[in-house]
């Protein structure tokens, strides 16, 4: 078990390496793998009583990540949606970065099986970024045939909430007697983004985005944390 746990940490901790090379940056991440690598490193020492308590509380965040994967990967669109929303994500050097073409890969998969829908780009300007996140969104789009008219462009938001909040102002005025949309997200992402659109307002389907491979641990860590502070507080 020791070896188990002290390959994990170094795994973990190349992992946070990679992904700090890739301007993603990850203090949970980097905490859990440290404290993995130093519970190795002093694994004869400690009783087993508290093995067994750490190796119970470990199961609790596996629990949740799991159910965050199955909900995310779980998906009810039926292609007769009026609008798909897609969230805002981070860019790099102003181009989508890998979540966020992610996202957008996802929605044109949907906007080729329904050609009626609209789609909506969700995302103002970040630190040191020239362009707006939807502004970013919609060139992406469009180079990849989806026609201009069918996008429409959320530009001033700063969060989920905000995304979801100035998305519905913009829908309201398109569809004054209501509408249906799909939520586009990442899968690790689309329970709490689910959760935060019934605060807004809107009733949606889900429809998870695949999570790069290299980024699974990182990403599900930190959203299992802001989820079980959801519940909580």
């Amino acid at each position: 078990m020791k070896k188990i746990i002290l390959a994990i940490g170094i795994l973990s901790l190349i992992n946070v390496a990679v992904l700090h090379f890739l301007s993603h940056q990850n203090l949970a991440q980097y905490t859990v793998s440290v404290i993995l690598v130093l519970y190795a490193i002093i694994y004869e020492r400690i009783p087993r009583k508290i093995h067994a308590a750490a190796g119970g509380i470990c199961l609790i965040p596996v629990a949740v990540a799991v159910f965050l994967a199955v909900y995310g990967n779980s998906f009810n669109v039926d292609y007769t949606e009026d609008v798909v929303i897609v969230l805002g994500a981070g860019l790099h050097q102003g181009e989508p970065g890998v979540h966020l073409t992610a996202r957008l890969d996802t929605a044109i998969a949907y906007l080729n099986q329904n050609t009626d829908a609209i789609v909506i780009v969700c995302g103002g300007l970040g630190a040191r970024q020239s362009i707006t996140e939807a502004e970013s969104m919609k060139l992406y789009l469009t180079a990849r045939n989806v026609p201009p008219e069918r996008v429409i462009m959320e530009k001033r938001s700063t969060s989920t909430y905000e995304n979801l909040v100035f998305a519905r102002e913009i829908l309201d005025r398109r569809f004054p007697n209501g509408f249906r949309a799909v939520l586009v997200t990442n899968d690790f992402h689309v329970y709490r983004a689910a959760s935060i659109a019934k605060r807004a307002g809107i009733n949606v389907t889900p429809l998870g985005a695949p999570t790069p491979w290299f980024t699974l641990a990182a990403n599900y860590l930190r959203e299992t944390a802001a989820v079980t502070r959801m519940w909580i507080f």
